[in-house]
């Protein structure tokens, strides 16, 4: 190290280490586009605006209920939807990511 250098951070040098057992790997580091930055942070708006709506309504008709078996049925159909939002937005993402990984092609 020479005298002009600052000391690294533990992360720092974990990220320098990961960097060469990668192009050790040969994996190939990509940049991300700006489109596709924006199409991620879409992608998460849209499906965190979901996941909020989805909140709203469950919570809502939990305040109306007072029947157990019957906010039992509507709490397992809230957690029901959220898995599907969440398996949705998490397609959506990997798809965009694998055009990452090829280079910007369409997969």
């Amino acid at each position: 190290m020479s005298s002009d250098e600052k000391p690294k951070s533990a992360v720092e040098l974990a990220m320098e280490r990961l960097r060469r057992k990668d192009a050790e790997a040969g994996v190939e580091e990509r940049a991300v586009t700006p489109e596709q930055k924006a199409a991620l942070a879409e992608v998460n708006s849209v499906y965190a605006s979901k996941v909020a709506e989805a909140e709203i309504l469950y919570k809502s008709k939990m305040m109306s209920l007072f029947e157990p078996d019957e906010r039992a049925k509507i709490e397992q159909q809230h957690r029901r939807d959220l898995e599907r939002l969440h398996e949705d937005r998490d397609r959506k993402l990997a798809k965009i990511r694998a055009t990452i990984q090829q280079g910007g092609r369409e997969v």
